[in-house]
């Protein structure tokens, strides 16, 4: 090796140990702020499986359900887009993309919520309740994530996992509050109100103010991958809703208070994945920029890791006591322990998938993710009705688990020919050129 190869060898080195120096920073804040977004969820559907029995929790969860649709609708429209286009850009265009993107974020959450609130009203009785008091907070809690997006698109991780932070103490005397009221609306407006909160700080801590007005000119700029984005977001979450509806027509709220109160016994892992393109894909979007031959690995890891680390914490729920599990959900505990084992292969399936997801975001690929996420949400659909109709809560459980683990293999292939894609431009350049 010449002197000046050895040169820029030395050179390389410190600066590759100090990527993944960043890298790791990165990630943990990742983590931290996931762990803290878990918190919060989880502590809302413990408090309130607890205060309120198996039908009301049933009720709420159908509320929680039909907010999870929302939720993707803006993600798919407004910060998805973000997180693809402007995790490594300069402050200045962050900061105006970042406007905009929230501005979408909150126009959904006004629109939607508006719909919600009216269709409550003409329900009446504790549903109608329910999704009336889910429109007034969706606003305030879709602006929330949208801040997330955000800090993350910016590699300012930190700050997301002060917001969710922010978030959970205001969330611990609105339940207090909730709890004396009693009823599924008055902790739903606990819900919201504690997210409002955090949204009105996400605006502090960013500088920047949301501009709903810029709705149409960021859908219109985003379209082609925003409208994929949609679509794709909006059958996971729907599959999830048709899930929950159906099985409440054909075993009842019970049944559906039960499968809610399993995945709230996973609820780390289960939060994680609602969450993980705040961390993965913008990294995944950075290992391509730096390194494309490492993204395969970078997202095999990343599936391989969630898709373990559900497994185990699976296995150590096995090992719960009834009576400690009674302590946490109440009632429900009894109807959520025998789909422990088919939840947590359903969270692994789909812990192992969110890896393959990440780089055919980073990469741009949004026709490949799209058919990858409409098969896996058809399947879903199908084992969870299916599964219903034989066996109940425990036969839908076992449907989905079988169903996402079809869809992570899907999502994986949908992955190998997007990188051979990838690999192949390059070399059409030079071809043509």
């Amino acid at each position: 090796m010449t002197t000046e190869e050895e040169k820029a060898a030395e050179a390389e080195a410190p600066a590759g140990r100090s990527g993944r120096r960043a890298l790791a920073g990165r990630l943990s804040w990742g983590l931290a702020d996931q762990a803290a977004s878990s918190m919060t969820n989880f502590a809302v559907g413990v408090y309130v499986a607890r205060s309120l029995g198996l039908a009301a929790f049933g009720v709420f969860s159908l509320a929680w359900v039909t907010y999870g649709v929302v939720l993707n609708v803006s993600r798919g429209v407004a910060t998805d887009p973000l997180v693809v286009r402007f995790s490594a850009v300069p402050t200045a265009s962050w900061r105006a993309a970042a406007a905009r993107s929230s501005g979408a974020a909150l126009g959904v959450g006004a629109a939607v919520g508006a719909v919600c609130l009216g269709a409550g009203l003409a329900l009446g009785g504790g549903v109608g309740a329910a999704f009336a008091c889910l429109g007034v907070a969706l606003p305030a809690l879709l602006l929330q994530d949208a801040w997330r997006f955000a800090f993350f698109a910016a590699g300012q991780g930190r700050k997301a996992f002060v917001n969710d932070v922010v978030w959970g103490v205001a969330l611990v005397p609105a339940l207090v509050v909730a709890a004396r009221v009693g009823g599924v609306a008055a902790f739903l407006l606990a819900w919201g109100g504690s997210a409002a909160v955090a949204a009105a700080y996400g605006c502090l801590q960013s500088g920047v103010r949301p501009r709903p007005g810029a709705v149409r000119g960021w859908v219109r700029e985003q379209s082609d991958l925003g409208g994929r984005y949609l679509v794709e977001n909006v059958s996971l979450s729907g599959a999830g809703q048709l899930r929950a509806y159906g099985l409440g027509t054909l075993a009842g709220a019970g049944a559906v208070g039960a499968v809610r109160g399993a995945e709230l016994l996973l609820g780390p892992f289960l939060a994680v994945l609602m969450g993980l393109s705040l961390v993965t894909v913008a990294e995944a979007a950075r290992v391509l920029d730096r390194a494309p031959h490492r993204l395969g690995r970078f997202c095999l890891l990343l599936g391989g890791g969630q898709a373990g680390a559900a497994l185990l914490w699976g296995a150590a729920l096995l090992l719960v006591p009834d009576r400690a599990g009674a302590l946490v959900l109440g009632d429900v505990w009894h109807s959520a322990a025998p789909l422990v084992v088919p939840a947590a292969l359903g969270v692994a399936g789909a812990g192992l998938g969110t890896g393959a997801a990440a780089g055919l975001r980073a990469l741009g690929a949004a026709r490949r993710s799209l058919r990858a996420q409409l098969f896996a949400s058809s399947c879903y659909a199908a084992g969870g009705l299916g599964g219903a109709v034989a066996g109940g809560a425990v036969g839908s459980a076992w449907g989905v688990a079988a169903a996402t683990l079809a869809g992570s293999a899907v999502w994986w292939l949908q992955l190998r020919s997007a990188l051979r894609e990838h690999d192949q431009k390059p070399i059409r350049e030079v071809r043509t050129s």
